[in-house]
């Protein structure tokens, strides 16, 4: 018993693993939609934080780069931590990167246009399983779970009845 207060467990429960954990929250929400956000935003950001003497060249051109991966970057951790708000996360992601195609060194080079497209696609078309499904997950085949799926019984419909042309 000392043993188990000690550790600030108390005796009777269970101790989930931190994977466990870790996937139960990463499925949770919009994991790799929200993780290819903050990596499109990251690399359009990254492009024009490039030594002084180039972006002196570069002029006011790199700002608005450096803000819409900015937005980017924060609408992916939108996704991770306010999953609620996954539509207005992945639309303005996407709205975004498209942008960045015309207004930041073409998106990144094409890949922060596309990395975030795909993205905020993904944040966009995410669903959270349904909270009463009583076990019936993806992984779980038509024989578990509370009720059993049962064929359709042949023969119990009446076929249609032929139309006339009279």
């Amino acid at each position: 018993m000392a043993t188990a207060s000690r550790r600030g467990t108390e005796p009777g429960t269970v101790r989930r693993s931190p994977w466990v954990a870790w996937r139960q929250w990463r499925k949770g929400r919009p994991f790799w939609g929200g993780l290819a956000a903050i990596v499109a935003g990251a690399e359009i950001s990254a492009i024009p934080l490039a030594p002084l003497k180039i972006m002196l060249h570069q002029g006011i051109a790199g700002i608005p780069s450096v803000l819409m991966g900015l937005v980017m970057v924060v609408m992916g951790l939108t996704a991770w931590f306010a999953p609620q708000y996954r539509t207005l996360a992945g639309v303005l992601t996407v709205m975004v990167a498209t942008a960045t195609l015309v207004m930041s060194n073409l998106g990144g080079f094409f890949f922060g246009t596309i990395t975030g497209t795909i993205g905020g696609a993904m944040i966009f078309a995410w669903q959270p399983l349904p909270a009463d499904s009583g076990g019936q997950g993806p992984d779980s085949g038509p024989d578990e779970g509370p009720e059993a799926v049962t064929p359709p019984t042949q023969g119990t419909e009446q076929p249609p009845e032929p139309h006339s042309t009279r």
